[in-house]
């Protein structure tokens, strides 16, 4: 550069130098490349063979890196001007003039935000994928009844397909939190320049138009800085990735021989290198040990940006390794979580065993209670005291005698027994969102309705 004399300092290029990373915006910044040298000829910069030459380079430029054993120069800094030095060997110093009217604050930028858009409509095909196996497997499995749990301790019964679409919803949010970062992504920086915008009159609605962004920035200090579509996604990235973590975590426990509740397929499994009898939910255990990476990402962008002055710092090109890394993970997670929800095998009978013990209609007791009169937190101690009854005398629920019941309420007659059938517990949740069969058909169609949704805007947002 003509203001220095000396070379950077070995070690200062090894800590500046992000080439090794933000290559991966090589396919967006050929893009803005081309859309730029459009506005440049719309204003009279280039002449209409000059742009000719320009997109012709830039698609060689394109070809050229994405053929096999293609390597950068060691003195390229960045991706941006490995770019424009390859399009110098294609064009020679015609290439020169595309980079008027733009900065390397506001290109990054530029990049970053398409990079954003990109993945996080991929991320809400991803969730809808995921979401259409929970869906077949809660429609499938609407009537199978297993325990619901609190503390990992047996609490009450619940259907399978009520507890599978628990996850549905919560990706369902996923699917909002995703499509914010795609609209707050959808706000084109180029033309904010450096950070006082530029001496060039672009039409900067026809290249963000061309570039598939929705609208222009404001401000140009705002453009050159905001990184908060970045922090968007990673919000929404990690929240994900919890969801996911819960789901994986879920399966692990199901799946032990002390559950059995289900199997994963072995196509999602893994050996033992010591144990032959071994077949290992790692896929399961992935989905854990992933999701607090995600978050890392997340709280490391919003530590660069805290307290940073406007507009540019060099802080801000640590926007693009905890992105590449959220982006690559949680793909990877989502679609490993489709993948397995595909293959995976519940046993009704060992579900159906563990939500028959009685003490799970504890509650029903205490609502019987209510209904005749007994203020529910006496109900409670009322129930609670059988509970301790039945298990010092070595007993369940149902063989307490009607005098034993007696020494805890008069309101205890023949009805405590009936309330006691397995069948009445679920069919009681009749209220909206509960696990019983009429709210649950009804959450199921509502599920259907909100998936078709999510895969309509999908498509629309791709085409």
């Amino acid at each position: 550069m003509g203001r220095f004399r000396k070379d950077p300092d070995p070690r200062f290029w090894r800590l500046n130098r992000s080439l090794p990373f933000d290559w991966q915006l090589a396919i967006y910044d050929i893009d803005q490349s081309i859309a730029h040298a459009r506005g440049l000829k719309g204003i009279g910069v280039l002449e209409a063979d000059e742009l000719s030459q320009i997109e012709a380079g830039l698609e060689r430029v394109r070809v050229r890196m994405g053929a096999h054993g293609f390597e950068f120069e060691g003195a390229d800094e960045d991706i941006h001007m490995a770019i424009e030095r390859l399009l110098g060997e294609e064009i020679g110093p015609l290439a020169g003039k595309l980079h008027t009217g733009r900065s390397r604050n506001d290109q990054v930028a530029t990049d970053v935000a398409m990079v954003v858009q990109n993945h996080s409509l991929s991320a809400i095909e991803l969730c809808g994928a995921a979401m259409e196996r929970l869906l077949t497997l809660a429609e499938s499995h609407a009537d199978w009844t297993m325990p619901g749990y609190t503390h990992l301790q047996r609490a009450q019964p619940v259907y399978l397909g009520h507890h599978l679409l628990a996850y549905f919803w919560m990706l369902a949010r996923d699917v909002v939190r995703f499509q914010l970062a795609l609209d707050s992504a959808g706000v084109m920086p180029l033309g904010s320049g450096a950070l006082a915008g530029v001496n060039w009159e672009i039409d900067r609605e026809a290249v963000a138009a061309d570039l598939g962004f929705a609208h222009v920035s404001h401000n140009s200090i705002d453009g050159a800085s905001n990184r908060d579509f970045v922090l968007d996604y990673l919000n929404a990235a990690s929240i994900c990735a919890m969801h996911l973590s819960r789901l994986g975590s879920e399966i692990v426990i199901w799946s032990s021989s002390e559950f059995g509740f289900c199997e994963l397929d072995e196509s999602f499994s893994s050996g033992s290198s010591i144990m032959p009898q071994k077949k290992n939910p790692d896929s399961a255990e992935l989905l854990r040990a992933k999701s607090p990476r995600v978050a890392a990402s997340y709280q490391t962008l919003l530590g660069v940006m805290h307290a940073l002055p406007l507009t540019y710092g060099k802080d801000m090109q640590e926007d693009k390794e905890p992105l590449f890394d959220a982006i690559d993970t949680v793909e990877a997670c989502l679609d490993a979580t489709a993948g397995m929800l595909e293959g995976i095998e519940f046993d009704r009978e060992r579900m159906e065993a563990a939500s028959g013990d009685e003490m799970l209609a504890a509650t029903e007791v205490a609502d019987l209670l209510v209904r005749r009169g007994v203020p529910f937190r006496e109900a409670h101690g009322i129930v609670g005291g059988l509970v301790r009854d039945a298990v010092e005398r070595g007993k369940s629920l149902s063989e307490l005698t009607p005098e034993e019941l007696c020494e805890r309420s008069e309101h205890l007659d023949d009805s405590y027994y009936e309330v006691l059938q397995r069948s009445s517990w679920l069919e009681s949740k009749r209220i909206a969102g509960g696990t019983g069969s009429a709210p649950l058909a009804k959450q199921i169609e509502e599920a259907r309705e909100t998936l078709a949704a999510v895969q309509a805007r999908a498509r629309e947002e791709r085409a």
